[in-house]
């Protein structure tokens, strides 16, 4: 069964069947890279807890400036919005767009600490 297995696995990854005479020393091949990967995995040490720490560091960092950028940012363009209503009020309506700008700056910031997140 392993060596049907090795062998379908093997004209998929080379697109053509594989002869005869080389199906041994592929199942060899296969047998001996999953040894390898699970040695590998068992020897691997384990993470220091400071990386984590700083890993989720980064995720807060990156949704607190974010979201500050965007307050400051709708706090100014609010000032903006008031005083184009005291001098032009035909042109209220286009400074809404720096408000809704500063609020995709915040949403921008919580999709990219999700990434980050994983």
């Amino acid at each position: 069964f392993a060596t049907k297995a090795v062998a379908q696995a093997l004209v998929l990854i080379v697109e053509k069947p594989l002869p005869a005479e080389f199906l041994p020393a592929a199942t060899a091949l296969v047998a001996n890279m999953a040894l390898y990967s699970a040695n590998s995995l068992m020897a691997m040490q384990p993470c220091d807890p400071s990386s984590a720490f700083f890993g989720f560091m980064g995720v807060t960092s990156a949704l607190v400036f974010a979201n500050l950028g965007a307050a400051y940012g709708t706090a100014k363009s609010g000032v903006g919005i008031a005083s184009m209503g005291v001098m032009r009020p035909d042109m209220i309506m286009k400074s809404i767009i720096p408000v809704v700008m500063a609020g995709v700056l915040g949403i921008y910031g919580l999709i990219t600490a999700v990434i980050i997140n994983g």
